[in-house]
């Protein structure tokens, strides 16, 4: 043998000795890396876990404090409610004008109605400081049985209390029940523009029977007594009802015709349109007799009563009593509605 085959490994090229030891490394890093990110990764995730757990938490704490916010609001909202309610019961006046304001439609519930109105008048006339009574009116209309309670009570109020006069006061307008109500005072003041009169009665809905037809559907209806389906919105018009709805009608029209004649008597320059439905300017309804002259509250109180200085009574519901009372007249109006088919509404408007 020649001596280069026994040349010893240090004689190899570089780059053949180096091989085993290039190849070796890189198996030995993605160990070395994989050992590296299993700890990092763990940590990953416990760190966006504690974070998320602290977000859940001031989520929840801004909540608590918002919702801790909204009751102390409320509190001290009623609490101021109920202050400023009896106030005016409890400090002394002076000679004054008392003021009763009728807002919106005439119905059952709310500032209209004759559970709300009838009281305040009777604080009003009861006053001892009190010279007189402005009834300010701003109402198209509403239930003839609200208005008629109103309108009685001021009636008796009148014979009670000789010496106060009440008088009404209208800004916008003052029609159909408004108008029924406001016939019951000594005298009515309005706007050159205020909208006056309307003295009628209506009923108005709906009927759905040839859409019905359209779409195919029937109507099941049981009951029991002929006449229990009056004027069903989902069944045929019955000549018969229509008649005695109409008869139904014309007597509480005449109902309103009488209190118009009775309260302002021979101030009214009755006419054949008088009682018609129709509705007059201010102006209009002073030349026809269905109101007396132009004023305000202010005017009234001032130049007629001769007591400058107003105090409403106007009762006011609190917040709770308010919400209480829409959320029931809200559910029970809703399973009246949908228990009579909720089109027929008697209406003095």
């Amino acid at each position: 043998m020649s001596n280069n085959e026994f040349e010893p490994p240090e004689s190899l090229p570089n780059s053949q000795a180096a091989k085993p030891e290039s190849a070796a490394a890189p198996v030995q890093t993605r160990g070395a890396a994989k050992e590296e990110k299993k700890p990092g990764w763990e940590r990953d995730v416990l760190e966006k876990l504690a974070l998320f757990a602290v977000k859940e938490q001031r989520a929840r704490r801004r909540w608590s404090i918002f919702f801790r916010i909204v009751g102390l609001f409320v509190l001290v909202f009623g609490v101021w409610a109920i202050f400023n309610y009896g106030k005016t019961e409890t400090q002394p006046l002076g000679t004054h004008t008392a003021l009763v304001e009728i807002k919106g439609t005439i119905e059952s519930e709310g500032q209209g109605s004759a559970g709300v109105v009838i009281p305040a008048l009777d604080k009003a006339f009861a006053a001892q400081d009190s010279v007189g009574v402005i009834l300010k009116i701003n109402s198209p209309g509403g239930s003839p049985v609200q208005a008629g309670m109103i309108n009685d009570e001021i009636t008796r109020l009148r014979k009670a209390y000789p010496k106060k006069p009440i008088y009404v006061v209208v800004e916008e307008i003052c029609a159909s029940g408004g108008y029924y109500i406001a016939a019951a005072a000594d005298k009515i003041y309005v706007d050159k523009a205020s909208l006056i009169g309307s003295v009628g009665v209506l009923m108005d809905g709906f009927g759905f029977t040839g859409l019905m037809d359209k779409l195919g559907v029937e109507r099941r209806l049981l009951t029991a007594g002929e006449n229990k389906s009056f004027l069903d919105p989902f069944s045929p018009q019955s000549a018969r009802q229509k008649e005695y709805a109409q008869a139904m009608l014309n007597e509480i029209h005449q109902q309103f015709i009488e209190v118009v004649r009775q309260g302002r008597g021979a101030r009214l320059k009755e006419t054949p349109e008088t009682f018609s439905g129709l509705i007059w300017t201010g102006s209009k309804a002073i030349e026809a007799g269905l109101a007396d002259g132009y004023g305000t509250v202010d005017s009234v109180a001032r130049d007629v009563i001769k007591a400058e200085d107003v105090v409403d009574y106007t009762q006011s519901e609190n917040l709770s009593e308010r919400v209480l009372k829409k959320f029931g007249v809200a559910v029970g109006s809703g399973i009246a509605r949908f228990m009579t088919g909720g089109n027929q509404q008697l209406q003095l408007r």
